[in-house]
């Protein structure tokens, strides 16, 4: 009876493995790949502890608490004249000791450090955000180009094909050479080649994609094939070379390393400042037996509250060699925020100019394909009628399916290109894939069940 209570379920099991794997888009993808991916977990995990310790500066300007206890036992000889006495006594005591820094420059400075250290956090997890959406885009359309190049590849093996057949069939009548089936054998094979390698292809890029997201068997979304590739907004390059100098995150990093390069020098120059706190102790001390000068017991409560000045007048020239030192290191982090500067321009130029050139080659590509299409149409029929060789027609359909695995390619290269243009000056969002998305093929309904 047990086998056929357990049937139903399995057979449901069954047929939950049964059904196709469900297409995601790109922003489902990502979404995944922000609770997998190790590079952004290591981010992510540094950013909370440069959080936590940032907090740790906080603690120099407040005060700190101690509570001590002892218990001691002591053992004394007495010898006088011809006799010896001997007494134990005990000591107990417990206390609380608390300080308060007034005046103390160099632990202000470390608070101030810490605040900008969260600040610096904070830019390392958007750029490594950024790092994310580019790297989850570029493997999810390396798959789409993937699968492309092995659609056109078995399309052309095909078509291929139907010209071998053909070139036999010449030959077996008289109309053709020997030569032309020759040449159709030869380049079916080459495509027999080609079509291996794309498998490969994209076995590898699969993988890529599955490792990145932690999904067993992820499928994207194709691209609409009537999908409009958005333009560049605004069209200036100079305006998204602006942008980035006020939002890239490497910059952000650079420009407040230098205001912790700074707040570093007044530390150093603090050590020729004073020093002052409030301290206040209280202690209670337990004699058991008496001490060493009164042999009964006692108990003794001591509070103490004061003040401590501390003024630094000679450290061996420490502090002016580490002011030396400090104002070096802000030298160099005021060159490293313009060698930043200078990156984010040039970067963002070159992804600006990057989208622009393949904007061009999409529609370039376009036509190419449209007169390939008619360069191949017409070499068949020239074919046929005799006025074309079968190596003309064979130029051709490789000509055509070259042309579409470059188009598709462009294409996709134009919406990575955009993301990384975003990368490029610091502005990349989440939201941007939303746009990707919008390019996208929706998932097919599933059938209705019968």
């Amino acid at each position: 009876m047990k086998s056929f209570r357990l049937l139903p379920m399995t057979l449901a099991i069954g047929a939950a493995l049964a059904l196709p794997a469900q297409a995601q888009s790109l922003q489902e993808l990502y979404e995944a790949a922000r609770g997998h991916d190790a590079a952004y977990q290591a981010a992510r995990a540094q950013y909370e502890a440069n959080l936590h310790k940032a907090d740790q500066a906080k603690a120099a300007l407040l005060p700190t608490v101690n509570f001590t206890a002892g218990a001691s036992t002591s053992s004394l000889r007495t010898e006088q004249g011809s006799g010896t006495s001997t007494r134990d006594f005990d000591n107990r005591n417990v206390g609380i000791n608390a300080s308060q820094p007034l005046y103390r420059p160099n632990n202000l400075a470390s608070y101030q450090q810490g605040t900008r250290q969260a600040e610096l956090a904070e830019a390392q997890l958007l750029a490594a955000e950024q790092d994310l959406i580019v790297r989850v885009s570029q493997a999810y359309f390396d798959v789409l180009a993937s699968q492309d190049s092995l659609t056109f590849v078995q399309a052309q093996k095909t078509a291929v094909a139907e010209q071998l057949a053909s070139a036999r069939r010449n030959f077996e009548v008289g109309t053709a050479t020997i030569t032309d089936t020759r040449e159709a054998q030869a380049r079916y094979d080459l495509v027999i080649a080609q079509e291996i390698a794309a498998e490969n292809d994209l076995r590898v890029k699969k993988l890529a994609l599955d490792q990145l997201v932690g999904k067993p068997d992820a499928r994207p979304h194709p691209l609409t094939p009537a999908a409009t590739l958005p333009g560049l907004l605004p069209e200036d390059v100079n305006t998204w070379v602006q942008q980035g100098q006020e939002q890239h995150p490497a910059i952000r990093q650079a420009r407040i390393a230098l205001e912790i390069a700074d707040l570093e020098t007044d530390k150093a120059s603090a050590g020729h400042k004073p020093t002052l706190d409030l301290n206040a102790s209280h202690t209670i001390n337990r004699n058991i037996g008496g001490t060493a000068f009164f042999p009964t017991d006692s108990k003794t409560y001591n509070t103490t509250v004061g003040v401590q000045f501390n003024l630094p007048l000679f450290a061996g020239f420490a502090t002016q060699n580490r002011l030396r030192e400090t104002l070096a290191l802000e030298e160099k982090a005021r060159a490293d925020l313009e060698n930043a500067q200078r990156s984010v321009a040039q970067g963002t130029r070159s992804a600006y100019f990057g989208v622009v050139s393949g904007l061009g080659q999409v529609k370039a590509l376009e036509a190419a394909e449209a007169s390939s299409q008619s360069a191949l149409d017409a070499n068949k029929l020239g074919y046929q009628v005799g006025v074309r060789i079968n190596i003309d027609v064979l130029n051709s359909q490789s000509q055509l399916y070259q042309t579409k695995r470059d188009l598709a390619k462009a294409r996709y290269d134009v919406l990575v290109g955009g993301l990384r243009l975003r990368q490029a000056n610091g502005t990349l969002k989440s939201e941007d894939l939303q746009g990707v998305n919008a390019l996208l093929a929706p998932a097919p309904a599933p059938a209705p069940a019968k």
